[in-house]
């Protein structure tokens, strides 16, 4: 099966359903128009969205939908066992044993109402995770045309090796923005470049619009006058903050507000102008690089 090509941004599906926004299937098959119409035609999904709802839901409005599956790319989790009237779970925890994968991967293609996800990543690292069990899932989901490409989320270079040592691993998909930006000074990044591992970014935007404080209103006045500059929206400067990493790193946008998403592709056309890109750092950290 052909590889398919990413879209630059992705849409994230995590707050659709129950878990804040509660779109009913109609509101959810006219938000999945919305990001097609703005060229936005990857979807992130994990199995515990929603306390497990939130795939099947999105399924019914991908399947009203009457779009083309080809056109688009689904992208989920699996790994964490949550806890949730929905499985017997009675603590937290991860399950990346071979049989587990398999069957979370079949209960979500069912949920989605597809017959292959384009990418499978990896939740969150688990103390117990075993690679070679690992591999052997990915092999025979891979050779069954179940997934195209594997990847991780949520783990550190020393755990992206572990597991790359016995599979492909294409993607990892991490925290990273403006105000969470380790990630290009503890050597993931780098390690990704290496290694040909694209980054995905949840939490895009960091905390600038969640939270009051000296960092945020350091970079909200800077905002200001980037955005009288360049003539794009805030959110805009810093998606285009964080698509200048070299790495390539995708985002990952959770909106579903009309207005924002016609937004989201303008910052692919923004380059910001280098000391603008660094003072965005300097702000974040409230100090001179070093």
């Amino acid at each position: 099966m052909k590889k398919n090509k990413l879209s630059p941004i992705i849409a994230g599906t995590m707050n659709w359903g129950i878990w804040d926004k509660n779109l009913s299937i109609s509101e959810m098959e006219s938000t999945l128009n919305v990001f097609i119409e703005n060229k936005i035609t990857t979807f992130d999904h994990a199995d515990i969205y929603g306390s497990y709802t939130t795939e099947a839901s999105f399924g019914k409005a991908f399947a009203l939908s009457k779009i083309d599956r080809e056109s688009l790319q689904f992208i989920s989790k699996c790994g964490i066992q949550y806890v949730s009237e929905n499985r017997n779970n009675t603590v937290k925890h991860y399950d990346y044993s071979k049989d587990y994968i398999i069957w979370s991967v079949e209960n979500s293609l069912k949920n989605l109402q597809t017959d292959y996800l384009d990418v499978l990543l990896l939740h969150r690292p688990s103390p117990l995770m075993q690679a070679d069990e690992i591999a052997e899932a990915v092999t025979k989901l891979k050779s069954e045309g179940k997934i195209i490409d594997f990847g991780v989320s949520n783990f550190t270079a020393s755990q992206t090796e572990l597991i790359r040592q016995k599979t492909e691993i294409s993607y990892n998909q991490i925290q990273f923005s403006a105000t969470n930006f380790e990630p290009m000074l503890d050597g993931s990044l780098d390690y990704m470049q290496i290694n040909n591992i694209q980054p995905m970014s949840w939490n895009p935007l960091g905390t600038v619009f969640r939270e009051d404080n000296e960092q945020t209103r350091r970079l909200k006045k800077l905002l200001v006058s980037l955005v009288s500059k360049y003539h794009f929206g805030a959110d805009t400067l810093l998606l285009a903050w964080i698509l200048q990493h070299p790495s390539k790193v995708i985002p990952v946008a959770g909106t579903v507000n009309v207005a924002r998403i016609q937004q989201l592709m303008k910052a692919t056309q923004l380059e910001l102008e280098k000391e603008d890109w660094f003072a965005i750092w300097t702000e974040s950290t409230g100090k001179k690089v070093p």
